[in-house]
């Protein structure tokens, strides 16, 4: 079959009066990664029908026989989704670049779509091992915690990186604070091979107890764009310094109710929930520090000084909506002066 002649003639077929509708694809060309010899690899791309009326495919033309297409071949009602499945077969090593043209009664010329990639002899599945996609570049996670820091603690956190991309990429972290610095291993990354970023903290230079948080951005090169795309969530705990106490002296000592909350909204956009905390130690209790991790929460607390035996509530208010939109879990903490329990971090798991 002559599939230049094909596309022509459909072409003309498709070029009919419907001008109110129009077939929209939400990304045009899609890498498809690092597959393995003669093991398929499938790109799915997603569509719209932009239009006041009933949309049709009329044919999905694959510029060669290595490539299956699939397609919904019954009629798209109006603003439906739908999607476009092209699984190349992985026959012939290195990297590749299929493409297939879209006719249907939804735009006047076919609607060109594209799956790259790159084959080789001996892949690994990352997939599981790197699940974040920044561009071309995957990690392992894109947030970093750092817990439980002493003043003068030095600490380190490692990021795991893949290249599935096709060129050299030389990447870093950019906007860090003063106490991060970051260690890039190798520091030029080729094509389908990984490497790892050491990232140091010094708790020196930390200013305050507590959580203290910022965002770093991963750049594939020196130079790059700082974007949400490339965000990755940095947190430190700096724990509070206790005079000596005797042991078995007397101190405060911190006990709650429960330290993990379940909510469920139930078609609700806000809930709440209730935490007794009460000093069950010999001297006076002092909540010095009460913050979040993310945003969607609202806590207000009874008393920040409790006495021995006084109990008091921690009122927590969880926001449907505006959790829907955090990266990373949900938490409460509090610094208090209990010796044994310095640092209390409250889990709120919402569905």
């Amino acid at each position: 079959m002559n599939t230049k002649k094909t596309i022509l003639s459909l072409l003309l077929l498709a070029a009919l009066p419907v001008a109110a509708q129009k077939l929209v694809p939400v990304k045009t060309t899609i890498d498809a990664g690092a597959t393995g010899y003669q093991q398929p690899v499938t790109a799915v791309f997603e569509f719209r029908n932009k239009s006041l009326r009933k949309l049709k495919i009329q044919q999905v033309l694959p510029d060669c026989n290595c490539t299956v297409v699939d397609y919904p071949k019954e009629e798209i009602g109006m603003n439906g989704k739908f999607q476009v499945k092209m699984t190349y077969d992985a026959r012939q090593l290195g990297h590749f670049n299929k493409q297939a043209a879209i006719v249907s009664n939804g735009s006047k010329e076919p609607v060109y779509i594209c799956m790259t990639g790159v084959v080789l002899a001996d892949v690994q599945d990352f997939s599981g091992s790197y699940p974040v996609e920044m561009g071309d570049l995957r990690l392992d996670r894109d947030e970093i915690e750092f817990d439980d820091i002493n003043r003068g603690d030095i600490q380190q956190q490692v990021l795991y990186i893949y290249n599935n991309g096709k060129k050299v990429y030389q990447p870093n972290l950019m906007h860090l604070p003063s106490y991060l610095t970051a260690a890039v291993t190798p520091e030029r990354l080729s094509p389908s091979r990984s490497g790892k970023i050491t990232v140091t903290l010094n708790s020196e230079k930390l200013r305050d107890y507590g959580l203290t948080q910022t965002s770093v951005y991963l750049a594939g090169n020196p130079g790059d764009k700082v974007s949400h795309n490339n965000e990755i969530g940095v947190s430190a705990v700096l724990l509070p310094s206790f005079d000596t106490t005797a042991v078995g002296g007397p101190a405060p000592h911190i006990q709650l109710s429960k330290e993990v909350v379940d909510i469920s909204f139930d078609g609700k956009s806000k809930k709440k929930d209730v935490i007794d905390i009460t000093n069950t130690g010999q001297k006076e209790l002092n909540v010095t520090s009460l913050q979040l991790f993310t945003g969607g929460l609202k806590v207000s607390l009874g008393k920040r000084k409790l006495a021995p035996g006084e109990t008091t509530k921690l009122k927590i208010t969880a926001m449907r909506d505006e959790l829907k939109k955090v990266r990373i879990r949900p938490r409460i903490l509090m610094i208090v002066n209990d010796p044994a329990k310095p640092k209390v971090t409250i889990t709120i798991n919402a569905k």
